[in-house]
Order: C-alpha cells, then sequence, then structure tokens
C-alpha cells in the first residue's frame, strides 16, 4: 500500500494504543498537578482546578487507582502533586505509596484545592493553578489527556504551544477511511505492531481477569457469566465489562487505552482475543485484527472527538464486532454490513460521566455487534435511508460523529447540569 498512508496508520497506532492505569480524565489531572508542582518546586498551598464540562463529568464518580478509594477533581489532583511521577505519562499514579496517600487526605482535609468550572469551547480543557509562598505556577492541558500546551511561573511563560495533537502534520486522521484501513491490516509487517499488540493483549485481559474477581463495582463481570447461556457472546461481555469495572472501580492494573480512552481500548480489544481464543483461531489472525479494530474505533471517533455527550462504547463495539467479521473472512460488504447493522442499533447511549455502569453500557454495545455480525454473515443488513443510515458506510460514520458531536452538545450541557445540581 502507499507507503505515507502506511507510516501514517502506524504512527497513529503507536499514538494511540499507550497503557494508562485508572479513568483517563482524573490521570489527566493528575499528570497536570505532577508537572505544575515540579514547576512550582515545592508542595503547593493552594491550588485551583479549572475544568471543562466533560472533565468535570468524567472524574466525579470513578475510583482514582492508588489513591486508597479517593473520588473526584481535588483527590485526583492533589494526589498527582504530592506523590505523581510525571516522567509515566499516563501512569503518573503507578508509584504511589502509603506515605503519598496519607499527605493527599491530609491536604483534601484541610481543602487546599477549589474547582472551578472552565467556560471553554474545548471539551478537553484543563487549567491547574499552583501556588506556594510568593510562587505561582500555571500548566493548561488542552485537546488531549497529557498534552501540555501553556505552562507559566510566577507571570514567565515558560510554554506556549497551544495546537492541537490531531493537527500534527505527521498523524493526519483525515487520512482514514475504511478501505485503506482494511488494506493496512491485511497488508502490515507483523514485526511493525507485535510489541503495541502484544501489550494491549497482555494489559487488557489481566484487568479482565482481576474484574472477574467480583472485587469491583456490581460484579458484572461474574453475573453475567452466571446468568447467561454459557456461549460466545457471554464469554466475550463477561470479560471485556469485568475489565472495564476494575478500571472505572480504581483498580491500579494498567490498560492499553484508544483513543484517549481505556474503555474504548477494552472495548475493541478484549472481545477479540476471546473470540480468538476460543475459536483457536492462529496469532496472526488476531493481530491483524486488533490493527483493524483498534484504527477503525480511531476513525470513528475523529468525527465525535474525545470527549462528548456520545457513549464512546459504541465506537469502540462496532469496531469490534467489524473486526471479527474481519477476523473470519469477511469482505468489505459484509464489514460495511457489520457496521451499518450496529450503527442502525445503538447511536442514541449517552455518556453522563466516567464511572461502573460503563462495563454494563459496553456489555449492551456487544450485544448488539455481535447481533450485527450475525445479520451480516447471514447477508442481512438495513438498507440505506433506514433512519441515519446513508448511502455509503463512511457517510454513515460521519453523519453519527455529527450527532454526537454537534448535535448533543446540549444533550451534554444538560447531563452536566442535572450532576452538578445532585
Amino acid at each position: 500500500m502507499d507507503k505515507n498512508i502506511y507510516k501514517n496508520y502506524l504512527a497513529i497506532l503507536r499514538e494511540e494504543m499507550i497503557p494508562a492505569m485508572g479513568c483517563t480524565e482524573p490521570i489527566a489531572l493528575a499528570y497536570g498537578a505532577a508537572r505544575a508542582r515540579e514547576i512550582l518546586g515545592k508542595e503547593p498551598e493552594c491550588i485551583v482546578a479549572k475544568c471543562s464540562g466533560n472533565i468535570i463529568k468524567n472524574v466525579r464518580c470513578v475510583i482514582i487507582p492508588n489513591s486508597g478509594g479517593l473520588k473526584g477533581i481535588p483527590a485526583g489532583v492533589i494526589l498527582g502533586a504530592v506523590a505523581g511521577d510525571a516522567s509515566l505519562n499516563m501512569e503518573v499514579l503507578s508509584k504511589v505509596d502509603e506515605k503519598g496517600r496519607a499527605r493527599c487526605r491530609e491536604l483534601l482535609e484541610a481543602d487546599i484545592c477549589k474547582v472551578e468550572l472552565l467556560d471553554t469551547p474545548v471539551v478537553l480543557h484543563i487549567i491547574i493553578e499552583m501556588y506556594a509562598g510568593e510562587d505561582a505556577v500555571s500548566l493548561e492541558i488542552k485537546y488531549d489527556h497529557i498534552n501540555v500546551t501553556r505552562i507559566s511561573k510566577n507571570g514567565e511563560i515558560l510554554l506556549d504551544a497551544d495546537k492541537a495533537v490531531e493537527e500534527k502534520e505527521e498523524t493526519d486522521r483525515g487520512l482514514l477511511n475504511l478501505e485503506d484501513i482494511r488494506e493496512f491490516a491485511d497488508t502490515v509487517e507483523l514485526s511493525d505492531v507485535k510489541e503495541l499488540l502484544d501489550a494491549q493483549i497482555r494489559s487488557n485481559m489481566a484487568i479482565a481477569h482481576e474484574g472477574m474477581t467480583g472485587k469491583y463495582g456490581l460484579g458484572i463481570g461474574r453475573v453475567i457469566r452466571e446468568n447467561y447461556s454459557h456461549d460466545m457472546l457471554t464469554r466475550m461481555r463477561s470479560l471485556t465489562a469485568a475489565a472495564s469495572e476494575a478500571r472505572m472501580g480504581g483498580c491500579d492494573m494498567p490498560v492499553v487505552i484508544n483513543s484517549g480512552s481505556g474503555n474504548q481500548g477494552i472495548a475493541c480489544s478484549v472481545p477479540l482475543i476471546v473470540y480468538a481464543r476460543e475459536m483457536e483461531l492462529p496469532d496472526y489472525s488476531l493481530y491483524r485484527a486488533l490493527v483493524f479494530s483498534n484504527l477503525l474505533t480511531v476513525y470513528q471517533k475523529q468525527y465525535i472527538g474525545k470527549l462528548s455527550a456520545f457513549c464512546g462504547a459504541v465506537s469502540a463495539s462496532c469496531a469490534a464486532g467489524a473486526a471479527i467479521t474481519y477476523m473470519v473472512g469477511g469482505d468489505i460488504s459484509l464489514i460495511k454490513k457489520t457496521i451499518e447493522n450496529t450503527l442502525a442499533n445503538i447511536p442514541g447511549i449517552i455518556c453522563d460521566g466516567a464511572k461502573i455502569s460503563c462495563a454494563a453500557k459496553i456489555a449492551a454495545c456487544l450485544d448488539a455487534a455481535f447481533l450485527a455480525h450475525h445479520l451480516a454473515m447471514n447477508g442481512q443488513s438495513y438498507a440505506p435511508y433506514t433512519g441515519i443510515l446513508q448511502e455509503e458506510t463512511a457517510e454513515t460514520i460521519s453523519c453519527v460523529g455529527q450527532i454526537g458531536k454537534d448535535g448533543m452538545k446540549e444533550t451534554d450541557r444538560e447531563i452536566l447540569k442535572i450532576m452538578l445540581e445532585h
């Protein structure tokens, strides 16, 4: 395939498939606070965390890993400031010890961190202001979870790089399309992606099995396994949901994420791993399906954006269903049917913040995606212009993205309003 597209797709995978511990929004706050603390050079006496609505929505209910069960923006910010290691990026809290947790609790009790809603059109937007004595640091994150765009100390600008990550020339998401994703998955040198994929398989399955212990949330993985028929779909749904619930419930094991989301990284990978192992498919078949699924998730999410009122489990599960069709030898027309059948069914699931019930949404989305796969393999698909479906699959994907990014802005505001009132 075209060398430029090949190189670009590889770069996209390397950018997107990174390890992260815990829900990515509190981790972004912890990372920003850890960076700000480094620049301040001492423990802060006062912190102001200014956050866009989607950050507030996604931090409110999740347990922060390595925190001893803490929730909320002040906890994430203070823990990052006193015990985080910014050099570890999205695993910033992985080395927190009991001393760090104890100090975090003391400063939480002292109420040193104030939270403000940031009036901004950027959905992923954080400003951390940190003060100690005569010193003041301000650090801004925009567009992506660890994309620091501006730093100042005592009024002096140390960094001013306000540029969206997706605008970087070497990784043009605009080059993504279904046919090239298929060709790339078919032809990629597996040595170029093996390390990334092995990390995704290892990490995401490890947390799935941890979630199946039932120690997190409602123990949804075990409930699905014990109360539904013992078939392929039950095994896929139970393990995938268990991984999400563990992650949302404060498990300190990392996952390999996709499009800035651990839940999306889990939903676009774990079902395929389970399917391939159950069907005893060769490793190369799973690797190529994971390449396809990860890129298809990114392709869909480029239209929606990192955060919105549209549940990302829909996009990732849609990709997983299409990748199963791909993995069993389905041609491009069957893959398109799988995508259309999924998007005809579940594009209306809202994102009301990150929390343990995300696992239930993933389970529901995988049910829809597997149904879509079976319909496609039986030659069945919904006709164009059935609801929001368009003539071409690419048009349908962009229309769903338009609904998620623009059409659901008011929904997002209402969700945030409801959450802040109670």
